[in-house]
C-alpha cells in the first residue's frame, strides 16, 4: 500500500511539474504553413517572413523569450499540435466554434475577410449557385473557404483542394481554375498584385456566416496550455499600447 501511495504521490508530482514547464516556456516553437504571402512565406533568398513570422518575433521578443518555426502542412497543423511536435500555431487561423472544440485560442490578433479571385476576362460578376454551376473552384485543404465553398457550392460546381496555396496559384495561373477563394490579404499579393497574370475580386468580401468566419484570427495552443496562452495576450496587448503591432501591421497591409 505504501509502496503503490509511493508511486502515486511521485506521479502527480511529475504532472505539477510538467505543468509548471509548459507555463514557464523559454522557448517557443511554433507550427506554420508555408507560403502563404503575405502572412508567412520565404524570401528569395530563403528568409522566413511576413505578418504572422514578424508579430510571432516580436511578441516573443516582448516575453522574453525565443522562438522556432516549423513548417507544417495545413491539413496536419491541429494533429501536429497534439502530437507536441511544436508548442502553437500561428499560421493565419480563424477562429470558429469548431476548431474551439480541439484548441484553445488566444485574443484575437488580426480579422480579414475572404474573396473569390478570378481572371480579369472572367463574366462572372457575383459568385452564386447560378452563375458557379460547373465550374472548377480552388480552395485550400481543411481552410474555412473550403468548408464554405463545399457547404454551399459544393453541388454544383467541382471544388478543388490543394495541400498548399501555392499550388493552387500555380492551378490559377495555368487556367485549370475558374475561381479561387481564399483570405482578401493573400490573394491581392499573390493574384491582384502579381506580375504573372491578371485577375480580380469578384463580388463582395465575404465575412460571414458567423459559424464558417468566427472572430478573427489568432495563436491555437494546446487546451491545457492556458497560462501559455494568456502569457501571449498579455504580450500582444503590450504591443498594440506600445504601437509595434501597428508598424508590423502597417508593413504588410496598405488597405
Amino acid at each position: 500500500m505504501y509502496r503503490y501511495l509511493g508511486i502515486t504521490l511521485l506521479g502527480a508530482a511529475l504532472v505539477a511539474g510538467s505543468a509548471q514547464a509548459r507555463d514557464s516556456y523559454d522557448h517557443v516553437r511554433f507550427g506554420v504553413d508555408v507560403p502563404y504571402e503575405p502572412m508567412e512565406y520565404r524570401t528569395p533568398d530563403g528568409e522566413l517572413t511576413g505578418f504572422d513570422i514578424d508579430l510571432g518575433n516580436a511578441l516573443c521578443e516582448q516575453m522574453g523569450i525565443t522562438c522556432e518555426w516549423i513548417e507544417q502542412q495545413w491539413d496536419g497543423i491541429i494533429p501536429g499540435l497534439m502530437a507536441r511536435n511544436y508548442d502553437a500555431i500561428m499560421s493565419s487561423m480563424t477562429i470558429n466554434e469548431e476548431r474551439r472544440e480541439q484548441v484553445l485560442f488566444s485574443d484575437a490578433y488580426l480579422t480579414v475577410p475572404s474573396a473569390w479571385f478570378a481572371p480579369a476576362q472572367s463574366e462572372i460578376e457575383t459568385p452564386d449557385e447560378q452563375t458557379l454551376d460547373g465550374l472548377t473552384l480552388g480552395v485550400q485543404r481543411g481552410t474555412l473557404q473550403d468548408s464554405y465553398a463545399t457547404d454551399f457550392y459544393g453541388d454544383v460546381a467541382n471544388v478543388r483542394r490543394y495541400a498548399t496555396a501555392d499550388d493552387m496559384l500555380l492551378d490559377m495561373e495555368s487556367g485549370r481554375l475558374d475561381l479561387v477563394f481564399v483570405n482578401y490579404p493573400v490573394g491581392k499579393t499573390t493574384l491582384l498584385d502579381s506580375e504573372r497574370g491578371d485577375y480580380r475580386v469578384v463580388g463582395e468580401m465575404i465575412r460571414e456566416p458567423y459559424e464558417y468566419f468566427g472572430d478573427g484570427i489568432a495563436i491555437a495552443f494546446r487546451p491545457r496550455d492556458e497560462a501559455l496562452a494568456e502569457r501571449f495576450n498579455t504580450a500582444l496587448a503590450e504591443l498594440q499600447e506600445s504601437g509595434v503591432y501597428d508598424e508590423i501591421h502597417d508593413r504588410y497591409f496598405s488597405e
